[in-house]
């Protein structure tokens, strides 16, 4: 953090007063603070009071009422290395989302071109709301970096998600953003999400329930960690939050093994997260298939190995990291995987585990070696599963 030119954007609620705590933090760890608020944010916390722990003036409006200078939203934007909205309120983060710059913390945000960091604050029935969610959402499409309300007493007596995370937090989240900047910079990442669909007929397929959020997970911290990441993405309903992750559409089996096998050799790291189809129709009707009989027989044939036939082309600087999702011998099954698909790693979850598995934000993993060592999670969001699989695989980074 030290050096680093961090914007602060205050907005009107009752969590402004953590923002003396958060610049005092910032400013210890020798970043160079700037805050901005919105015009409600000064009934909550005194501009004197944020001035005098940044040791900079608060600004607030477009222009300086005594001499008419005006406060460039522009040169704000690029002079920053990363900005914080910290309490982030509905109405602005409701305001960001939709483009809208009625003040100059909204100007600037629109105007930034660093990462940006929204550490939302409000009653639990508020951040509840769909609106508020799919603003959320908006925000995190657009590559913005949201940190979580966390759960606890709120201002009005309730007791639910909504506060903001505390300022430490936050500075530890910047401070491993920076950090993690720097760990895969130079590294080109594969990863394979979500299902296949096998086609029956033009209207009909076989596929599975794979969401695909464990692997645009992955996708996201992989960005996030300075990687140049590319999805090889089945059907899914997903988008990635970074905007320079590569996404390869594909369909079916064949499809992606064709397009996996195309961007093999280029990648430095490649996960196998995709819920491939086992078998897929011998033959594919060309018109939608009537209801005749009472039995219909369809003859399937097994797809490709993905993993299996890459991992046999793998060189030795390439690290391969597979998944097995089971129902039984779960421990027994997945060794057997590591050893055939030549992993390094497998990551083994389980149908058992409340939480896990697919369409779940949530998740609960083993992940084991070559040598059969084995490490537990707890069940996580999808986002803390993704950061533990990346701390294991930088773990194996020297040794190659």
């Amino acid at each position: 953090m030290k050096g680093k030119k961090i914007l602060l954007g205050i907005t009107g609620g009752i969590a402004a007063y953590k923002a003396a705590i958060l610049i005092r933090l910032l400013i210890k760890k020798g970043a160079e603070v700037q805050v901005i608020t919105t015009p409600f944010a000064e009934n909550f916390i005194t501009p004197l009071t944020l001035s005098t722990l940044s040791k900079k003036p608060v600004l607030k409006l477009f222009y300086k009422p005594e001499n008419g200078d005006w406060n460039s939203h522009v040169d704000l934007g690029l002079w920053a290395d990363a900005f914080i909205i910290a309490p982030a309120t509905a109405n602005t983060m409701g305001k960001a989302a939709n483009g809208i710059a009625d003040n100059l913390l909204l100007t600037t945000y629109l105007s930034a071109k660093c990462p940006v960091f929204w550490a939302p604050a409000m009653d639990l029935d508020m951040y509840k709301h769909p609106a508020v969610q799919s603003n959320l959402n908006t925000l995190k499409q657009y590559g913005n970096h949201i940190i979580d309300a966390e759960t606890g007493e709120l201002a009005s007596g309730l007791d639910g998600k909504g506060r903001m995370a505390e300022p430490q937090k936050i500075v530890d989240t910047l401070e491993n953003y920076f950090l993690s900047k720097k760990k895969l910079n130079k590294f080109k990442v594969l990863i394979t999400a979500g299902p296949t669909y096998e086609k029956i007929d033009p209207v009909r397929y076989i596929g599975n329930r794979s969401s695909g959020k464990m692997a645009y997970a992955l996708g996201n911290a992989f960005a996030d960690y300075g990687a140049e990441v590319s999805i090889v993405s089945g059907p899914v309903s997903l988008k990635p939050e970074n905007i320079d992750i590569k996404i390869f559409k594909t369909e079916t089996a064949e499809e992606m093994y064709q397009k996996t096998k195309e961007l093999f050799n280029s990648h430095h790291i490649i996960i196998f997260a995709a819920a491939v189809s086992d078998y897929t129709p011998e033959h594919t009707a060309s018109q939608k298939i009537k209801k005749q009989s009472d039995k219909l027989s369809i003859n399937l044939i097994k797809t490709k190995d993905i993993a299996g036939e890459l991992g046999k082309t793998k060189n030795p600087e390439q690290i391969t990291v597979g998944f097995a999702l089971e129902t039984e011998n779960e421990l027994q099954n997945a060794q057997e995987k590591i050893k055939k698909k030549n992993f390094d790693l497998i990551v083994l979850n389980s149908l058992n585990d409340k939480g896990a598995g697919f369409s779940y934000d949530t998740n609960k993993i083993s992940i084991i070696d070559k040598n059969n060592n084995i490490e537990k999670f707890e069940l996580k969001s999808k986002q803390a599963v993704a950061t533990d699989i990346i701390n294991k695989i930088l773990q194996l980074i020297p040794s190659k």
